[in-house]
C-alpha cells in the first residue's frame, strides 16, 4: 500500500516502550502507515507522495494539554489588553489606555492577564481603572482567572453598589466605608461577566482561530478545555463542524454549587449527546472545590501560617460532592477537579472513593488537577483510587520577578508538601502535564524545562531550585504531554504515540530534548506540526 506521505531521516521517538525509536514513517488518510528505515519507508512513495526530510532532527508524536483555556484565552489574544508582564500599577495603566484607544468599537474595555501577586486589594481599585479608562465600561481579570477589577462605568452598568450582596463563592471587595472597590474574587467575576455586555460569536471565532494557531505552533494537538459552559459548547462545537479545528478538543462541562445529581447529568448528558466527537466532545464534568492562595480562597486542612491566618472552607459541601462525583462517575463522566488547598484535594479524593465505592473501579483516569499542597497521607490515594495528577509544573519554581505569597500563608512546616510531584508519582499516581493557559505560558517545552529543573529560566535571572528533589526526568515529561496526556483526554488509544494505525500527529523540533542540557529545553522551538497528517504550523527556517 502507497503512503500520502513519508517522513525520513529522522529520530522518532514513538512514545511506546515496545518499539521506542524509528528513524522514518509513513502516513496514509491521516493515520500512520508504517515505521521503519528511511530505505524501508521510501519504499512506499510513489511520484505523488510528499516527502518530508527532517534532516536527522526529532521527531514526536504531537503534544496534548490536557488543561488549556483554549477559547478564552484565544479570545484575549484577539480582544484584550495584554497585562501578563506588566509590573506596576503605572504600566497597567498605560497598556490599558493604548488598548481602550485602539479598540474604540469595543463596548467593554477588557484586560487580561495582570499578576495577583503584584497587583492586590491594596493597590488595584476602580479607581486605577477610571484614570485611564472614564468613559466605557472596563473589566480587567489576571492571569489565575480568579480575580477581576471592574472600573466605576461598569459597576454601574451591572448595579454593583453599597450593600449588593456576595454571590455564592464569590466576594466583592469593599473598603472602609462599605463601597465596593472594583475588586471581585472568584464566582463575583462570573457575576458581573453575566451583566455586562458580551463579546460577540463572531469574537470568540476568531479567538479559537487565534488560539489554534497559538497551540499548533507549540507542537499542540489535542486538549482538554477545562471550564465548559454554553458558550464554548457552541464555538468548539460549530468550529468542528466547518471542519475548522486543527486539534481535538475534549470539554469539562461545569458544574456549580447549585446542582443536583440530576440537573447536573441530565444538562452534561444533553451536551456529551450534541457533542459526540470526534474533534469535539464533552466527556468531563469539572468541578471548582476552591480557589488559589493568592486571595486566601484556597481550602486548607490547618489555617494559613501568615500573620493574617485564617482559612476558606470547600466550594461544595463535602457529602454533595460525593453524591454529585458518584452520579457523574455512573454515568461515566471523568471528573476533572480544580484542587489547589490540601483540604480541597482530601475533599475531592473522599468524593471520589465514594464513586468508586458506589459504581466499581472503570479507566475513568478521572484527573486532579493542580495539586499545590497536598498532605502526605494523600499521596497514595491519588493511585489508589485510579485518579490522575494533572499537573503544571511550571509553577514548582521560585520566580525572579513575582512574589509567591503562598509559600508565607503554608508556611514552613508544610513547605515540603508544595508541589511535591515526585512523591506523588513514587507513590503510585499516575499523571500528565498541562499549562493552564492563560493562567501561565502555553509553551510546553518552557514547562517541561521547569519539571526538570525546578527552576526559572536562567535567562530571566533564575533563584535557587525549588525542592529540586521533587524534579521529573525528561523522559517522564514528554510521556507527561505525549501518552499521558492522550491517556488523560480519553484518546490514548489512537494519539499520544507514534505507531501504525494511530493518528498522524506529529511535530519536528530543533533540538534532541534527550541530549541538551536540562536549561536549554525551552529553547525549544517546533519546526513542523501534523494534525492528522496535514500541516497545520512550519516554522519558516524549516525546508524539510
Amino acid at each position: 500500500m502507497s503512503a500520502d506521505t513519508v517522513l525520513i531521516n529522522a529520530r522518532i521517538r514513538t512514545m511506546d516502550a515496545a518499539r521506542p525509536r524509528a528513524e522514518a514513517l509513513a502516513i496514509r488518510d491521516g493515520r500512520i502507515l508504517a515505521l521503519g528505515s528511511t530505505s524501508e519507508i521510501r519504499g512506499l512513495a510513489t511520484q505523488r507522495t510528499r516527502v518530508i526530510d527532517a534532516g536527522g532532527r526529532l521527531v514526536l508524536p504531537g503534544l496534548q494539554d490536557a488543561h488549556v483555556h483554549l477559547l478564552l484565552g484565544g479570545a484575549d489574544l484577539v480582544t484584550s489588553a495584554q497585562l501578563y508582564l506588566v509590573t506596576t500599577v503605572g504600566e497597567l495603566q498605560s497598556v490599558l489606555r493604548a488598548h481602550a484607544e485602539s479598540h474604540r468599537s469595543l463596548t467593554v474595555v477588557q484586560g487580561a492577564g495582570w499578576q495577583p501577586g503584584l497587583f492586590g486589594e491594596h493597590n488595584l481599585t476602580r479607581h486605577v481603572i477610571d484614570a485611564v479608562v472614564p468613559d466605557r465600561p472596563c473589566l480587567i481579570i489576571d492571569s489565575s482567572g480568579h480575580n477581576a477589577c471592574l472600573n466605576a462605568a461598569a459597576m454601574a452598568m451591572i448595579g454593583l453598589a453599597k450593600g449588593t450582596p456576595d454571590p455564592v463563592n464569590g466576594h466583592f471587595v469593599i473598603d472602609g466605608s462599605g463601597e465596593p472597590t472594583g475588586m471581585l474574587h472568584e464566582d463575583a467575576i462570573f457575576w458581573a461577566i453575566d451583566r455586562l455586555p458580551a463579546l460577540s460569536d463572531a469574537d470568540y471565532e476568531a479567538g479559537l482561530r487565534a488560539g489554534q494557531a497559538h497551540a499548533n505552533a507549540h507542537g499542540i494537538t489535542g486538549i482538554i478545555d477545562p471550564r465548559v459552559t454554553g458558550l464554548e459548547a457552541r464555538i468548539y462545537g460549530a468550529g468542528a463542524a466547518r471542519g475548522e479545528l486543527t486539534l481535538r478538543v475534549s470539554g469539562a462541562a461545569l458544574v456549580k454549587e447549585s446542582d443536583t445529581p440530576a440537573t447536573a447529568v441530565e444538562r452534561l448528558t444533553a451536551l456529551r449527546k450534541q457533542h459526540p466527537g470526534p474533534d469535539f466532545w464533552v466527556q468531563s464534568a469539572k468541578f471548582f472545590l476552591d480557589g488559589v492562595f493568592e486571595n486566601r480562597t484556597a481550602a486548607l486542612l490547618d489555617p494559613y501560617a501568615d500573620a493574617q491566618g485564617g482559612n476558606c472552607d470547600v466550594m461544595f459541601q463535602p457529602e454533595q460532592v460525593n453524591q454529585l462525583f458518584a452520579a457523574l462517575d455512573a454515568a461515566r463522566f471523568q471528573i476533572h477537579v480544580h484542587v489547589i488547598g490540601d483540604r480541597a484535594t482530601r475533599v475531592a479524593l473522599d468524593g471520589l472513593e465514594a464513586a468508586l465505592g458506589a459504581n466499581g473501579r472503570w479507566p475513568s483516569l478521572h484527573q486532579l488537577a493542580h495539586l499545590q499542597l497536598v498532605h502526605p497521607d494523600d499521596f497514595a490515594r491519588i493511585g489508589a483510587l485510579g485518579a490522575m495528577a494533572n499537573i503544571q509544573t511550571l509553577w514548582a519554581r521560585l520566580d525572579p520577578m513575582i512574589p509567591d505569597v503562598a509559600l508565607d500563608m503554608v508556611g514552613s512546616a508544610r513547605r515540603s508538601q508544595v508541589y511535591a510531584f515526585r512523591r506523588m508519582l513514587d507513590a503510585g499516581a499516575s499523571y500528565c502535564l498541562s499549562s493552564d493557559w492563560s493562567v501561565s505560558t502555553l509553551d510546553p517545552f518552557a514547562i517541561m524545562e521547569t519539571a526538570v529543573t525546578r527552576q526559572a529560566r536562567l535567562v530571566d535571572g533564575a533563584r535557587e531550585p525549588f525542592l529540586p528533589g521533587e524534579a521529573l526526568t525528561i523522559e517522564e515529561a514528554l510521556l507527561g504531554y505525549t501518552a499521558h496526556a492522550a491517556a488523560a483526554c480519553w484518546r490514548g488509544d489512537s494519539t499520544g504515540r507514534l505507531l501504525p494505525g494511530f493518528s498522524a500527529d506529529l511535530i519536528v523540533v530543533d533540538r534532541d530534548l534527550f541530549v541538551v542540557p536540562p536549561h536549554e529545553i525551552g529553547d525549544t522551538r517546533v519546526l513542523l506540526t501534523l494534525f492528522k497528517g496535514q500541516e497545520v504550523h512550519r516554522h519558516g527556517d524549516f525546508a524539510g
